[in-house]
């Protein structure tokens, strides 16, 4: 097997477990709050949303230093670097002993995390050009495969075990990732001896990547795709509440979000290989197309199935959002400065995982729930008209050039 190859399902397997065992603490993060200490509904919600965004904002703070260092020093490095630290910060999370304790080693995490930046940098410079939109496609899959069972078997050993010894084995699971990280993978491509004795900071990186157009508007879309989607999730258990009379409200809800789990883990390898074929920006639009097609029904359904059938199309349809950026940006990124272009795009998402649910929150409390799909919808359309404007038309004539010039070669 080729060495990209085998990096692939390598880091298809560590994505699994580290993305797994990082939402294993999701289904129970409220009730470890109120074991903490803290009492009342409001104040119980009011630490449990802080303490939830506080890794990603730390996460976006952090991340285009930790590119800079790939750059720099390589980027299974900062896979080790990023797998290890996370594993101990995790493991003494389940030592905390309040809310202001588990703050600290909440951020404390986003300041350590990265392996799935780091892992997709990798991938993507490791990779034969013409197969990078496949291995994105596949690496993400696994991603959202340990992101489906993770809370599963978070709340079921929450039951049996208890909230801090969940902890103590997510690090443990996040250790054994690292390893095979340090064992299996093997990066070829190393960084550029000038990389190393470059002197620069985030500033002149962020300009020096987004001159290359439309970066810039790349890490926009991958923004506003995180913000509209991300907005809806923590709060489809209210909606499936409205929809079902009876109970099992938390079984149903967990099926309206793994249906679209699951169809994004399928969808993405084969999209990555139209996207190879056929060119990852077509796909980003006919993506956004879709799962704004699929988001603004879901706003007039009147029976649970028919929610659970639109969030299956709009996993496949997000199936072809984030890999298809990600592949886009190792195209645009400037030679040297892979890691660091990755970084700035994922602070841009992390920058969505962190507003997009307070803003739905928000729009909840003032229209209901049917109106965060409503709003969702009319961002994605927003993305849609502005890729069609200003990314689709520069990228056609990128790939025009290029097509051109490997014909006359």
């Amino acid at each position: 097997m080729d060495n990209w190859k085998r990096n692939v399902w390598i880091l298809f397997a560590s994505q699994f477990l580290v993305l797994g065992a990082m939402t294993m603490i999701m289904p129970f993060l409220p009730l470890y709050v109120q074991e903490l200490g803290v009492e009342g509904e409001s104040q119980i919600s009011l630490w449990s949303g802080v303490i939830f965004g506080a890794n990603f904002l730390t996460a976006f703070l952090f991340s285009p230093f930790w590119g800079r260092m790939a750059d720099r020093h390589g980027r299974k490095l900062m896979l080790l670097r990023s797998g290890f630290g996370m594993a101990v910060v995790i493991i003494l999370t389940g030592f905390a002993t309040g809310p202001w304790s588990l703050l600290g080693l909440r951020l404390l995490n986003g300041v350590v995390s990265g392996f799935i930046p780091a892992a997709i940098a990798l991938v993507a410079t490791n990779t034969p050009k013409e197969h990078v939109g496949y291995a994105l496609g596949t690496l993400n899959s696994g991603a959202v495969a340990g992101a489906i069972c993770g809370p599963l078997f978070g709340g079921l050993m929450a039951e049996t075990l208890g909230f801090r010894m969940i902890f103590n084995i997510t690090g443990v699971v996040i250790l054994l990732a690292a390893f095979v990280v340090l064992f299996l993978v093997k990066e070829e491509t190393k960084p550029e001896p000038s990389a190393k004795k470059e002197k620069s900071n985030a500033i002149k990186d962020f300009k020096k990547v987004t001159v290359h157009s439309p970066m810039l508007s790349l890490m926009l879309v991958g923004f506003l795709v995180q913000f509209a989607l991300l907005g809806m999730n923590p709060l489809i258990p209210l909606f499936v509440q409205q929809l079902t009379s009876g109970g099992n409200v938390a079984l149903f809800a967990g099926i309206a979000a793994s249906v679209m789990g699951i169809a994004n883990m399928l969808a993405s390898p084969k999209l990555g290989k139209v996207g190879d074929r056929k060119g990852s920006h077509h796909v980003l639009y006919y993506s956004l197309i879709g799962a704004a097609i699929f988001s603004i029904p879901q706003a007039f359904v009147q029976e649970l199935w028919q929610l659970i059938v639109l969030r299956f199309l709009l996993g496949l349809c997000i199936g072809g959002l984030l890999p298809s950026v990600n592949s886009l940006v190792k195209t645009l990124s400037p030679a040297g400065m892979e890691s660091r272009t990755y970084s700035f795009s994922n602070s841009a998402v992390y920058l969505g995982n962190l507003l997009g649910p307070v803003t739905g929150g928000a729009i909840v409390a003032v229209v209901g729930t049917r109106g965060l799909f409503l709003f969702a919808g009319i961002i994605l359309l927003i993305s849609v008209a502005y890729v069609k404007r200003r990314v689709l038309p520069i990228l056609d004539r990128k790939q025009a050039i290029y097509e051109a010039k490997e014909i006359t070669s």
